[in-house]
C-alpha cells in the first residue's frame, strides 16, 4: 500500500521520529505505528495533516510511491534516466548491467526499484554525471574482448553524439557497443564494429532507449571461461581494479 511506504519513507527522510509525528498529528504513538503497518487507516482530517507536514500532496500520497521521486534525475521527451544511488559516505556509485541482466534491464530500465537493486561500483575522481557499467558481449569490438566491462556517461540530448566515438546503446532489440556516426538528416544514427567482420547498420533516433558514451573500461583475463559465475562472485574484484587504473592515472 503507498500510504504504508510513503508515510515510513517521509518520516525516515525528514528525520521525524514516530513520537514528533504522533504529537503533531494528534494521535497515540501506537496508532502511527499502526498507519505505518498497514493495520489501521488514518481518517481524511489525518491525511490531510500529514501531506501540510510534509509539503505533498494527499492524492500523491495516497496513489504514488514518493520514493521513486529521488531516484529519477534526468528526463526528456525522447529518453529517460533513472538516478545512479550514493553509498553511506555520499560517494556515487555506479549501477553493474551484466549479459544475464541485459533481458531484465531492457524492460525495467525505468523502474527505480529494480535499477536501485543492480551491483554496484564506485569510480573516484570521476567527472561528474551520470554513469553505468555493462558487460561487453561478442568479438564485434575487438580488441575489447567479451566479458570487459565499459563505464559510460549517460547521454541525455542525441545532439550531443560525437562521432567516430564509442557508445552503449540500448534498443528493444538489446544491448550493443558500437563506435557511431551520427546522421542528422535522417534522424539515425550508423553503428559500426571495431571488428571489420562485422557490418555497420543504421538505427533510427526513435528507437534509441538510451545511449552512454564510453568513459573507461575492465578487461579480465579469465574472462573466456565461467565468466556467468565469476561475475557474481567478484565485484569486489571489479572494484580494486577501477581502483588500481585510478591509481596509474594519478
Amino acid at each position: 500500500m503507498n500510504l504504508t511506504k510513503n508515510l515510513n519513507y517521509l518520516r525516515k527522510k525528514h528525520k521525524v521520529s514516530q513520537q514528533v509525528l504522533a504529537d503533531v498529528l494528534g494521535v497515540a504513538r501506537t496508532t502511527l505505528g499502526d498507519y505505518e503497518r498497514g493495520k489501521t487507516e488514518p481518517n481524511i482530517e489525518t491525511l490531510i495533516k500529514i501531506a501540510e507536514y510534509f509539503d505533498v500532496k494527499v492524492d500523491d500520497l495516497i496513489r504514488e510511491n514518493l520514493s521513486h521521486q529521488d531516484l529519477e534525475i534526468l528526463r526528456n521527451k525522447d529518453m529517460r534516466v533513472l538516478a545512479i544511488s550514493v553509498d553511506s559516505e555520499n560517494r556515487q556509485n555506479i549501477e553493474l548491467v551484466d549479459k544475464k541482466a541485459e533481458a531484465g534491464y531492457l524492460e525495467s530500465f525505468q523502474d527505480p526499484e529494480y535499477i536501485s537493486e543492480l551491483p554496484k561500483l564506485y569510480f573516484p575522481q570521476i567527472p561528474e554525471g551520470t554513469y553505468r557499467a555493462f558487460e561487453i558481449q561478442g568479438n564485434s569490438m575487438l580488441p575489447l574482448l567479451p566479458g570487459s566491462i565499459v563505464i559510460c556517461g549517460y547521454v541525455e540530448d542525441l545532439r550531443d553524439l560525437k562521432n567516430d566515438r564509442t557508445y552503449v546503446i540500448a534498443t528493444r532489440e538489446g544491448i550493443v557497443y558500437k563506435r557511431i556516426f551520427t546522421n542528422i538528416n535522417e534522424h539515425s544514427i550508423t553503428a559500426i564494429s571495431d571488428n571489420p567482420a562485422y557490418p555497420p547498420y543504421t538505427i533510427p533516433f526513435e528507437d534509441i532507449a538510451e545511449i552512454w558514451q564510453y568513459y573507461a573500461h575492465v578487461s579480465f583475463s579469465d574472462m573466456k571461461s565461467g565468466m556467468d559465475q565469476w561475475l557474481e562472485s567478484n565485484i569486489g574484484e571489479i572494484q580494486r581494479k577501477l581502483d588500481d587504473l585510478i591509481e596509474k592515472e594519478a
